[in-house]
């Protein structure tokens, strides 16, 4: 009886100690465990996500576009900000492209144009004009006046605003966006990406047309005249200050150093369409690539000669 007492009497009052290999193995489960939080976190970070609405919690090294790749543009105020822009969503590089950010406010704005003035920037698309007057941080729809909403170009001189539309052709604003002109109804209708304005001369205007390749204007958008260069292309852009033009698309990428009376082919990182230059710099270029629902970017600090990732 005092045998069993006792046994029941330990049994009750004292838990029976566990074994070090127990406690290792628990030790063990934690450890897992704990790498599996970490993974997941990981994940989501890259991809971009986090927030459930696409806005702007996460980073990335790829930009995240939603397919269609339609622009590569640098924001010419901020040195290291790029921005990439698609059929469902658009992100921004602060970094030089090391590291991106969702644009929540993008979402659905199918970017294809850009264009900066002094008090904004502006996007186009199939809804037509988003509007950033917080330095690119947010958007915000503005399609007043505008001839038609399905805006493939875009571009900004000093003191005009020039869109794109297959259906209106070229039209004008030189009231900030307020109100739009049309300047040539049988112009444009093949133009995609960015307008380019000559700093030196307003009514000098380069644009990427999808039939012809790099296309020209001297009289404010009135009349085009092809420059060469390439078949098709979908992205135009000045590179230093002495506005070497780049061209680039599906088909590849060349450059003139002459205002397109001749052409040097450039080699791209594969698969990349893209190329955008810098106006401070001819030897900073970067390229573009979709991969699935992203863009990834490279960069040269040689012309285009080496590439790498940023």
């Amino acid at each position: 009886m005092t045998d069993a007492r006792a046994r029941t009497s330990a049994g009750r009052g004292h838990p029976r100690r566990r074994s070090a290999q127990t406690r290792r193995w628990d030790h063990w489960r934690w450890a897992v465990a704990g790498l599996a939080a970490v993974a997941v976190l990981v994940a989501l970070v890259a991809s971009g996500g986090g927030d459930g609405a696409g806005g702007s919690s996460g980073t990335s090294t790829v930009g995240f576009v939603g397919g269609d790749l339609h622009s590569l543009v640098v924001d010419p105020a901020i040195p290291g900000r790029l921005f990439v822009g698609g059929h469902r969503a658009g992100s921004v590089s602060t970094d030089g492209g090391r590291t991106w950010r969702r644009v929540g406010s993008l979402d659905d704005a199918d970017a294809m144009g850009w264009a900066f003035t002094a008090d904004a920037v502006w996007v186009s698309g199939h809804p037509g004009l988003s509007r950033s007057g917080d330095g690119g941080r947010t958007f915000a729809r503005s399609n007043d006046g505008l001839p038609d909403t399905d805006v493939h170009a875009l571009g900004a001189g000093a003191n005009a605003l020039y869109g794109a539309s297959p259906r209106a052709g070229v039209f004008v604003s030189a009231d900030g966006g307020r109100s739009w002109t049309t300047r040539a109804e049988r112009a444009g209708q093949a133009f995609f990406g960015r307008i380019l304005v000559d700093p030196a001369d307003g009514q000098h205007l380069v644009a990427a047309d999808a039939r012809s390749g790099p296309v020209e204007s001297t009289d404010g958008g009135r009349s085009w005249r092809p420059l060469g260069g390439l078949r098709a292309a979908t992205w135009v852009s000045w590179a230093g200050p002495q506005r070497v033009l780049v061209a680039s698309g599906p088909e590849g990428a060349a450059t003139s150093s002459d205002g397109g009376r001749s052409w040097r082919p450039l080699e791209l990182p594969s698969g990349a369409t893209l190329v955008e230059g810098r106006d401070s710099d001819a030897d900073l270029l970067y390229a573009a690539a979709p991969r699935g629902d992203s863009a990834e970017v490279w960069v040269s600090r040689d012309g285009g000669r080496v590439w790498a990732r940023p």
